[in-house]
């Protein structure tokens, strides 16, 4: 998968079916009837998936640049833990991308 970026120039205005299509949707109630409530007891026993997933890690030497691991250490203690997440997100998604073409 490569990474596609567009200037906001390049972008074509909304037509006015477009604009319509929109306010269709966003007016559209939302059913939440069929959501279980999450309870204090769900909260309790909740784990993150990246937690979950693996507990064997390997060190390595990563290079990343420097505004992006300044990033990360200003989202607080477990910006290490939080990098793998995102990675193994991206890791899951492209994984289920690729297996459904």
């Amino acid at each position: 998968m490569s990474l596609v970026r567009i200037k906001r120039k390049d972008v074509k205005p909304l037509s006015e079916a477009d604009r319509a299509r929109l306010r269709k949707v966003v007016e559209k109630p939302i059913d939440y009837s069929d959501i279980p409530e999450l309870t204090d007891e769900w909260f309790e026993k909740a784990r993150r998936a990246a937690d979950a997933a693996s507990q064997s890690k390997s060190q390595i030497a990563l290079r990343l640049d420097d505004d992006v691991i300044a990033w990360f250490r200003t989202q607080g203690a477990g910006y290490q833990t939080r990098m793998n997440a995102i990675l193994r997100s991206y890791m899951e998604a492209s994984t289920a991308f690729r297996r459904s073409r």
